[in-house]
């Protein structure tokens, strides 16, 4: 199983790390640290030392309850973040999270790898779309609805979580099929749309998700479904962030999605020695 990110094949027989650069003011764990430039350079920088594979940035909050901002901040935010690493950054490869359109085709014009899309292509029509047409690698999330609303208690009553799961990626791979999408992998939106217990049951039956043959990207690094368990905060929820990852890897997770890519290396290390 590969991926193809900007013409080079990325083998995912070892699995790979994800670092998180939030260009934002209110994401739930680094919402405002790295909104300077020489802090995003130093996160980035980071990321990289630590053996990050691919680093997903990121422009507006996805958080429980989190308000948006207008497409054209969006695109300025992605872009600002773009041209920093084009220019101190080159050969890194970039995903970026936005579930817009527009946000995705300029982001691949200025030289993004592929597109992370929390909506799985649900919030915006057009872009299911534009990924046939700019023909990089998607990440297909699924979340019942907007971030605002997407804890209230109609959007987590399922009829049978999993299988619901299971079919709406059966849906949305269909439609990116037909428009000619080869490289997709999957998330099952951990935090999205999913109670405390519903977020551990995901994580229990994570291999249920391997009869599509895709790589499979788990993203729970210090979520609340870890701190709020933990009865702590996100920055007390690394030891677990670090549990659930050994676990995840176990069931199948093919990409960690993290803030912390040290741990995470370390974590996969671990983990395949044991496999």
């Amino acid at each position: 199983m590969h991926l193809n990110l900007k013409g080079k094949l990325v083998s995912l027989d070892s699995p790979l790390v994800m670092g998180i650069v939030n260009y934002t003011e209110d994401s739930f764990y680094d919402g405002g640290r790295y909104f300077s430039e020489d802090k995003l350079m130093e996160k980035i920088k980071q990321q990289v030392l630590e053996g990050a594979d691919i680093i997903d940035i990121g422009a507006v909050s996805t958080r429980p309850g989190a308000a948006d901002i207008s497409e054209q901040e969006e695109c300025d935010r992605i872009g600002h973040l773009l041209a920093i690493l084009n220019a101190h950054f080159p050969d890194v490869l970039v995903s970026v999270d936005t579930w817009r359109a527009a946000v995705a085709e300029m982001a691949v014009c200025n030289g993004a790898a592929m597109i992370n899309d929390v909506s799985g292509g649900t919030f915006d029509d057009r872009m299911i779309p534009a990924i046939g047409k700019l023909k990089v690698p998607y990440c297909l999330m699924h979340t019942p609805a907007k971030p605002d609303v997407m804890q209230q208690e109609q959007h987590t009553a399922y009829d049978s979580m999993i299988s619901d799961i299971i079919r709406f990626f059966g849906e949305q791979l269909a439609k990116l099929k037909a428009v000619g999408v080869n490289d997709v992998i999957l998330d099952p939106g951990f935090g999205f749309g999913k109670t405390l217990e519903q977020n551990y049951l995901l994580m229990k039956n994570l291999s249920a998700f391997a009869d599509f043959h895709l790589p499979l990207l788990v993203g729970v690094s210090r979520k609340s479904m870890i701190y709020n368990q933990l009865k702590t905060n996100p920055d007390g929820a690394l030891t677990g962030t670090i549990a659930l990852h050994a676990i995840a890897l176990l069931n199948g997770a093919n990409i960690l999605r993290v803030h912390d890519v040290k741990a995470a290396r370390e974590t996969v290390a671990i983990v395949e020695a044991v496999k």
